[in-house]
C-alpha cells in the first residue's frame, strides 16, 4: 500500500534525509514502476544534470527515468558552461533554479553539493559525491526486496574499500533494519562520523558490524557486495591499494560461506578478477545487472516524489 509520497525534506543529499517510510514508500513506488502498474508524468518537467566526474549507469538512468515520466534532461556539461569557468555556486544555483525543476548533481565534495542545495530553490539530488551514494543505495535494496520479499533481518556483506558506496549502505541498511556487514582492510574503514549517526537511528546496536575478515562477514549472508577498490579521484593510489586489499576479491570460495540462496551485488563499473572474479559475476547468484537496471526505477521513484 502506497502511503503519501511526498518528502519532508526538499532535497535528497543523503539517505539521513529520509525517514524508514519514505525509503520504503520509494522502493513501492519504483516496484510499480517497473511493473508498469503505476503511471505517473512529469510533463514539461526539467532536470538539470552536472556531472563533474565520468558517469554511464548514473547519467543515463537520470535521462532515461526523466523521460519516461514525460520531462526533458539537460545536460550542463562542465567543460562547456560557465561552470567550468568558476562561476559562483550561489550564482548558478539561483539562475539553474529558474530553468530547470530539479538538479542532479554528481561532484568529489559533500560541501560542493550541499552549497547547491542551499542557494537553489528547486530540489537537489545527490548523483555521487566522495562521501555518499544514496540513489545507488535506493537501487541496491529495491533488488534485495525483489529476490527476498523482506527486507528486516536480512544480512548485507560488504566486500571492500569503507568508500561512499559503503556508507550510503550503512545509512539505508540502518534505516530498513537490515544487518550491515563491512570487510575491509585496517585503515579503509567507512566514514567514522556516519557511523556513529547510523548507530542512532536503530534502536539494534547489532545491525552494523565493521571487521577486516572477508569470510567472517560473509559467513552466511543473504548478499554479498563490492565495489571498485580505487574510487574516481584515486588513481594514484591505484597500484598500493591493490596490493592492500589482496584477500577481499569476491570469489566462488568466499561465495561459498555465504548462505545457499545469496545473491552478489556489484554497482558497477567492476574489475574482473580483482574485487570480484568473472565467475562470480557471471553465476546464478549474481544480481548486478538487474541492480543496474533498478536505478532508472528508484530514479524514476525519487524524481516523481520531489516534483509531486
Amino acid at each position: 500500500m502506497l502511503k503519501n509520497n511526498k518528502f519532508e525534506s526538499k532535497n535528497f543529499l543523503s539517505n539521513f534525509d529520509m525517514s524508514t517510510q519514505e525509503v520504503l514508500n520509494i522502493l513501492e513506488i519504483a516496484k510499480n514502476l517497473k511493473s508498469k502498474d503505476l503511471n505517473i508524468k512529469l510533463k514539461d518537467k526539467v532536470l538539470g544534470l552536472i556531472f563533474d566526474k565520468s558517469s554511464t549507469r548514473t547519467r543515463v538512468s537520470f535521462q532515461v527515468a526523466m523521460s519516461r515520466l514525460g520531462g526533458t534532461t539537460i545536460d550542463l556539461n562542465p567543460t562547456t558552461s560557465q561552470i567550468g569557468r568558476g562561476e559562483l555556486i550561489k550564482d548558478t544555483a539561483r539562475v539553474l533554479s529558474r530553468y530547470c525543476d530539479v538538479l542532479a548533481i554528481r561532484t568529489f565534495k559533500q560541501t560542493v553539493l550541499e552549497e547547491y542545495a542551499k542557494w537553489a530553490t528547486i530540489p537537489v539530488i545527490n548523483a555521487l559525491t566522495d562521501l555518499e551514494h544514496p540513489c545507488q543505495a535506493l537501487a541496491d535494496f529495491l533488488t534485495i526486496k525483489e529476490e527476498f520479499g523482506e527486507l528486516k533481518g536480512k544480512v548485507l556483506s560488504y566486500i571492500g574499500d569503507g568508500n561512499n558506496v559503503a556508507n550510503s549502505l550503512i545509512i539505508c541498511g540502518s534505516l530498513l533494519g537490515v544487518y550491515v556487514r563491512i570487510a575491509c582492510p585496517k585503515g579503509f574503514e567507512p566514514n567514522s562520523f556516519l557511523i556513529d549517526k547510523a548507530r542512532k537511528i536503530n534502536d539494534n546496536k547489532s545491525l552494523l558490524k565493521i571487521t577486516d575478515d572477508p569470510f567472517y562477514a560473509s559467513s552466511g549472508a543473504n548478499v554479498l557486495y563490492t565495489d571498485v577498490w580505487s574510487s574516481m579521484g584515486e588513481e594514484n593510489k591505484k597500484e598500493q591499494k591493490d596490493k592492500e586489499f589482496n584477500g577481499f576479491t569476491i570469489d566462488s570460495n568466499l561465495l561459498s560461506k555465504a548462505a545457499k540462496d545469496a545473491i552478489v551485488l556489484h554497482c558497477l563499473p567492476a574489475y574482473r578478477d580483482k574485487e570480484i572474479t568473472d565467475e562470480v559475476i557471471e553465476s546464478k547468484n549474481s544480481r548486478i545487472f538487474e541492480q543496474a537496471e533498478n536505478r532508472m526505477h528508484v530514479q524514476q521513484a525519487l524524481l516523481s516524489c520531489l516534483l509531486s
